[in-house]
């Protein structure tokens, strides 16, 4: 591993540092063991998902009187940079428990709402996921169709929501607790829909995933599904802008899970280009290997210095302005930066990167669902250019 020290923008103060060498440990010890296993199986790992709990990342950005280790977007960045340098599967469940679930449900939910739900899944007891996308909705949020009607002191949700991270676990079992959007006349709000509520029900768990094999993905069906209005989160119609505001740490963090992509494909096949010998030389005397990875470090060296920026000036709590922009931008470039380093450390492995022992065609496949999910990179391309022709004479300077 390298020296960690004095790398001012990746680990800002000790506890940064702290947390990527106990995360690293974390992921050499334990993550990297069942990597391949769970992605060749489609298997959920429940108990190391449960160890997270213990290690006080699964509420990661949880105020510490929430119990909650009360740290910052930077520290969720590097979390998930070097989870997924392992196992960009476990990774990904990971992030819909912390980001998706608990990160919007933290900084949206009533006091009560957060005395009883956040000890389950800060813990690992529940695990959590976020229903937005559907069958027919995926980046048009506001067309979803799923919809919510009051009747007295409950709500019946009906609609079913699609690709949702989580969604199964062990034994082909729902998750535990879920944040629903649902229209609320023509206005998104959202809800707390727990295991064993009534009309709530899995539909098909999708198998035969490129990548992300490691985290379980399916339908999620609600018809006339009860949900008291104590699980309302907010008021009706507010949750557009928690949706949007909680898509910016969503975004940055699966940049960070590119950065842990680059990072460990950069390695193998830095390894690899020294030990290989092709005509009496080095794989690295030859000049479109050293093209390779040249590029490779380059692309990556920009890219965690753009994510890693973008996160030490995002607030969570909303006590500064959002910043859509840079949080699509560091998406938009590190995603496609982690498929281009994978598929460039594939070439230089020839053969032997093209089967599972050297990681990287693993690699290579989870890179992919991060130019798809959280936004993809057309949506991304849309929202810089909307938001530069309105502040392109403030940002660009």
């Amino acid at each position: 591993m390298s020296d960690l020290a004095g790398l001012d923008l990746y680990n800002p103060t000790d506890e940064h540092e702290m947390l990527r060498r106990m995360v690293r440990e974390f992921v050499e010890k334990e993550v990297e063991p069942q990597a391949e296993a769970c992605d060749r199986t489609e298997d959920f790992n429940l108990p190391l998902f449960r160890r997270l709990g213990e290690l006080g990342l699964l509420g990661i950005t949880v105020g510490e009187d929430d119990g909650g280790a009360g740290m910052d977007a930077t520290a969720a960045v590097i979390a998930h940079e070097e989870l997924s340098a392992s196992d960009p599967g476990f990774c990904l469940a990971y992030l819909a428990h912390a980001m998706l679930f608990v990160n919007n449900f933290y900084h949206n939910a009533s006091p009560e709402q957060r005395a009883r739900i956040l000890p389950k899944v800060c813990s690992g007891e529940w695990v959590g996921g976020m229903c937005m996308t559907e069958p027919d909705a995926g980046t048009d949020v506001l067309g979803m169709t799923t919809s919510a009607v009051r009747e007295g002191d409950r709500y019946l949700l009906n609609g079913r929501k699609m690709w949702i991270t989580n969604g199964m676990i062990s034994n082909d079992a729902l998750g535990d607790v879920f944040l629903v959007y649902a229209k609320t006349g023509g206005q998104i709000s959202s809800f707390l829909v727990e295991k064993g509520f009534s009309g709530f029900e899995r539909g098909q768990k999708i198998h035969g995933k490129c990548g992300m094999r490691a985290s379980t993905t399916a339908e999620l069906v609600f018809e006339d599904c009860v949900v008291p209005v104590t699980n309302r989160l907010g008021q009706e119609g507010d949750s557009l802008v928690h949706m949007m505001r909680n898509l910016e740490i969503e975004r940055v963090t699966l940049a960070a899970m590119s950065l842990g992509i680059g990072m460990r494909c950069l390695r193998i096949m830095c390894r690899y280009a020294n030990e290989r010998q092709a005509f009496g030389k080095p794989l690295r005397s030859f000049g479109q290997i050293q093209r390779y990875i040249a590029r490779s470090y380059a692309s990556w060296k920009a890219a965690r210095a753009y994510v890693y920026d973008t996160a030490r000036r995002m607030s969570l709590d909303g006590s500064t302005p959002g910043n859509r922009i840079d949080s699509d931008g560091v998406k938009l470039v590190a995603t496609a930066m982690a498929k281009e380093v994978a598929d460039n450390a594939m070439q230089v492995l020839g053969g032997y990167g093209y089967v599972s022992e050297y990681v990287v065609e693993r690699l290579w496949r989870d890179a992919k669902l991060l130019e798809i999910g959280g936004g993809t990179l057309e949506a991304h391309e849309k929202n810089i250019t909307k938001d530069l022709s309105r502040t392109f004479e403030q940002v660009l300077v």
